[in-house]
């Protein structure tokens, strides 16, 4: 038997998902996020710094050094994230990565049939 016991064996997802609602730190201090939409693929907020609002869509991107999901920098922006003016265009954009992943993992799981 291992001797970590079964958590040795299995992995288990106890991986800390992104908060509902925050009010940003660093360079997005002050900015209010609301989480819109989430999945196992993609997520959806609206950001707003008390005068002008938007939306944020990204990949879930998983840091497994720190065992929770990444909310993704400035860096990340026009790669692996995108901000849109308006809540059908981020939508739009959710659905794709959404769909997107739903393939991927079609394939995946259909590779060897």
């Amino acid at each position: 038997m291992d001797p970590r016991g079964f958590e040795g064996l299995f992995k288990f997802n106890n991986m800390k998902e992104l908060q509902e609602e925050f009010i940003g730190r660093g360079q997005v201090k002050g900015f209010k996020f609301t989480q819109i939409e989430q999945n196992c693929h993609a997520y959806l907020y609206e950001v707003s710094d008390n005068i002008n609002t938007w939306y944020e869509v990204f990949y879930k991107k998983e840091n497994n050094l720190y065992n929770c999901v990444s909310y993704p920098s400035n860096k990340a922006f026009g790669a692996w994230a995108w901000t849109y003016h308006t809540i059908e265009k981020a939508k739009d954009k959710f659905d794709d990565i959404s769909n997107e992943g739903d393939i991927k993992e079609f394939k995946e799981v259909n590779k060897w049939n």
